[in-house]
């Protein structure tokens, strides 16, 4: 005979948020425990791709007290927040943005 679970909180709807495992106990008892959802991990806002380097937490686990910083961030510029990607595509477009105006100079001494 299979021994019946009954929730351990009061929400008793089998909802997304709502998600349980069955455990035995030591005492040889099965009951639920609740799991947490999965976390997608932080993206990028310019390209949309997962920022790599970076665990897939809640957003409540990334303070500080549960993460390290060196957890939370990837050591360069935009480190965390932009991928490595749009970083290189600012850069190259600062750099060339600067060559343009180099280039207007010149051609306007000429």
């Amino acid at each position: 005979m299979v021994q019946r679970l009954t929730y351990r909180t009061r929400h008793s709807y089998a909802t997304k948020s709502n998600q349980h495992r069955v455990v035995k106990t030591p005492g040889g008892k099965l009951v639920y425990q609740g799991t947490r959802k999965r976390a997608s991990g932080p993206k990028c806002p310019v390209t949309g791709k997962r920022i790599q380097g970076i665990p897939h937490l809640r957003a409540v686990e990334y303070r500080r007290i549960r993460l390290a910083r060196n957890q939370r961030t990837v050591n360069r510029s935009y480190g965390g927040v932009l991928s490595g990607g749009a970083v290189r595509e600012r850069i190259i477009r600062a750099f060339l943005v600067e060559e343009q105006k180099i280039v207007k100079k010149v051609l306007k001494i000429q």
